[in-house]
């Protein structure tokens, strides 16, 4: 067997969902792998006759979800729970955290704030067979196809890499999986072999994860020591409403925009807003809030990521 199938788990009478086999373009899509990375045809056959389309993914990845207001999204994410999970896990990890900072130079609590807001420390990971969202949306959703298809590939490269058991694999309805929820590509290009024990496993093993996140943002530009962002104050007269994209400390100080804590002036910011209750914050969002925004890009993902950090690190100084 070139990959492990999980077939025994799949009942045999009726099923809710539909099989995938007969969705337009799998057949390519078989010939493909077969000639590009010698799998063997009729193992994928097999695969693509027990996959299944899932109309829940394409609702959750059509359906434009509501976008919380900041303070709202804010709250799931810095809460008492959150902090003391990662305080919890800041602890029981704190050899490999110091060790990630060490040869990656990220923040050890950037990785865990990180590792919290993807899966609450690894508590919840998906509910989603890998698989069946990653046929579903590369043969079922026109408008990112190409994305889903050449993940799917990486999938199928991943499990036969790592010796998955393809139908058993979980994650989110877009195909992330594991403790820091990797993309198969991801997955595939960044994960390490944290705790030396010679295999890379996101999927269980949370010092592989903590090794892995250092090393997807050192790889997308993380800076060691320089800093996410700063809160900004801005003056009556100032002109930053006029100065879009990213423009150095010195020019926003120039425009009435002053960081609250000092910053070299020749560092390079984007200047963003968040509506709280009393009207809008402003923030300079460096380098490598950006960078945060390479494993999800969203300025409110990066946020609470970068606050929730803070809160750990306060908490636990």
């Amino acid at each position: 067997m070139v990959f492990r199938l999980f077939f025994a788990l799949l009942p045999l009478l009726a099923s809710p969902y539909v099989f995938a086999a007969d969705l337009p373009g799998i057949p390519q899509f078989i010939d493909e792998m077969v000639a590009k990375h010698q799998f063997k045809r009729d193992e994928l056959v097999q695969v693509f006759q027990r996959a299944q389309h899932r109309q829940a993914v394409i609702d959750a990845i059509s359906a434009p979800a509501t976008i919380k207001p900041w303070l709202e999204y804010r709250a799931i994410f810095i809460n008492p729970k959150r902090i003391i999970g990662g305080l919890q896990f800041w602890r029981s990890h704190a050899e490999a955290l110091q060790r990630a900072e060490k040869q990656y130079g990220v923040a050890q609590e950037i990785i865990v704030a990180l590792i919290g807001v993807e899966t609450l420390y690894g508590s919840n990971s998906g509910k989603y067979s890998v698989l069946d969202a990653l046929t579903t949306l590369a043969f079922d959703y026109p408008r990112r196809a190409g994305f889903f298809r050449s993940e799917l590939e990486q999938y199928l490269l991943l499990a036969r890499d790592q010796n998955f058991e393809l139908f058993k694999v979980q994650g989110s309805y877009a195909g992330a999986m594991g403790i820091p929820q990797f993309m198969p590509s991801s997955y595939r290009s960044y994960a390490v072999d944290f705790n030396g024990d010679g295999k890379i496993d996101l999927l269980r093993d949370p010092v592989d994860a903590i090794g892995s996140v250092a090393n997807y943002l050192r790889q997308h530009g993380w800076v060691s020591g320089e800093p996410v962002a700063a809160r900004a104050s801005i003056g009556e007269n100032g002109s930053a409403a006029s100065m879009a994209g990213p423009h150095t400390v010195a020019a926003w100080a120039a425009s009435g925009v002053q960081p609250d804590k000092q910053v070299a002036e020749g560092m390079s910011a984007r200047l963003i807003d968040f509506t709280v209750a009393e009207g809008k914050e402003f923030w300079l969002a460096f380098n490598n809030f950006n960078v945060i925004t390479r494993y999800n890009n969203s300025d409110f993902y990066a946020m609470s990521v970068h606050q929730l950090a803070e809160a750990l690190r306060d908490a636990r100084n």
